[in-house]
């Protein structure tokens, strides 16, 4: 597979990450920490799910192509219902809403995709050390840009940013349901 192909393919992976780590960008009081997380954990999870759909790849096919979609709308969704309750809450103490465990969840969401592409690779027997380092790299980039523009975006809506962020991962997973 060529270096352009390999491209195209991390930039649409990366794709639902970037718009997932931008709405969480827009809810967040984020600081670079907070998005060098997201990235890490974004691009890190699209990495290591390339390389498993690899090597576990070829028995796996049928099953995780079936549920993929599925399990991805259902996780994402879940985090913007969270986020949408949570909007609606009378305790707003607790200013940031960054919570490491919600950023793993959508990492590995976000990330179903790639092991399905890490299937394709194996069954296309190509070689996997450049997709891991590319779909890696792609992911960790757009993630921390779309951190960075979702807290340029979140000022201007204000407090109820929160719910069009989570109506935002709802319709994402809706999307990746049904794409």
């Amino acid at each position: 597979m060529d270096f352009i192909t390999i491209i195209l393919i991390a930039v649409g992976l990366a794709s639902d990450a970037f718009f997932v780590a931008m709405t969480k960008g827009m809810v967040i009081k984020s600081t670079v920490k907070h998005g060098l997380i997201i990235a890490i954990l974004f691009g890190g999870f699209q990495a290591i799910m390339t390389i498993l759909g690899w090597i576990l790849g070829i028995p796996l096919e049928t099953f995780v192509s079936t549920l993929a979609p599925w399990i991805a709308f259902i996780l994402i969704s879940a985090v913007g219902i969270k986020m949408i309750y949570e909007s609606f809450s009378d305790d707003k103490d607790d200013n940031n809403n960054f919570y490491l465990n919600e950023i793993f969840i959508l990492a590995i969401a976000t990330s179903i995709d790639a092991f399905v592409v890490g299937i394709s690779f194996a069954l296309l027997k190509t070689p996997i050390l450049e997709p891991f380092i590319i779909i890696g790299f792609m992911a960790f980039a757009l993630s921390f840009i779309g951190v960075y523009l979702g807290k340029k975006l979140g000022h201007l809506f204000g407090q109820e940013i929160e719910i069009l962020g989570g109506v935002i991962l709802i319709g994402i997973g809706l999307y990746l349901l049904i794409m």
